[in-house]
């Protein structure tokens, strides 16, 4: 049974890196993450259950470090439980990533939603909120990218058909993003 989920989570990795779409996709988000940086804008990053986890991941990893000793780069993952039950309490679940969009977005952040299926109703009300706001906007999503398919300037859609090997090509994505800023904006000289 192991060797078999290994296998599986194996083919789905092969398949999504087959597609030189899909690695173009990767380096596009990698560099418009690196501009977004470089014009002193931010990153404001969020999705639910384990989607929210690979969230605050890729924020820490951004804002603490990575592979090496660099500056720390703004970005933000709308996670505070606090923040979250006050306006789920008040305005809906629906509203909660919407309304910190509104809170710390400003024209020109980058603004991420990952949904595994495409169809979170409150990670499509934030991206579409921080397109009014004139933030860039990019989806992490998987099966055939739900209601947020072409929805987003930046998307990488998984194909897999179960939450968990989605998950683990979000994190691998998340990674290299983070892996190809830092060498983008601080490269190491020789």
């Amino acid at each position: 049974m192991i060797k078999s989920l290994l296998q599986t989570a194996a083919e789905t990795l092969h398949s999504f890196m087959e597609k030189d779409a899909n690695l173009d996709a990767i380096a596009r988000a990698a560099e418009a993450l690196a501009e977004i940086f470089r014009n002193g804008n931010k990153v404001i990053i969020f999705g639910n259950g384990g989607s929210m986890c690979d969230a605050m991941h890729f924020a820490e990893e951004l804002s603490g470090r990575f592979r090496n000793d660099r500056p720390a780069l703004p970005a933000i993952a709308l996670s505070d439980p606090g923040y979250l039950t006050c306006v789920a309490n008040d305005y809906g679940f629906d509203e909660v990533f919407a309304r910190g969009v509104r809170a710390f977005a400003k024209p020109g952040d980058m603004v991420i939603g990952i949904s595994t299926s495409g169809n979170s109703a409150n990670v499509i009300k934030a991206l579409q909120t921080a397109q009014t706001l004139g933030c860039k906007t990019m989806a992490l999503l998987g099966k055939d990218g739900g209601k947020l398919k072409d929805k987003s300037d930046l998307e990488l859609i998984i194909p897999a058909l179960t939450t968990d090997r989605i998950q683990e090509m979000h994190i691998k994505i998340l990674h290299i993003m983070v892996e190809m800023v830092e060498s983008k904006l601080f490269p190491i000289n020789s």
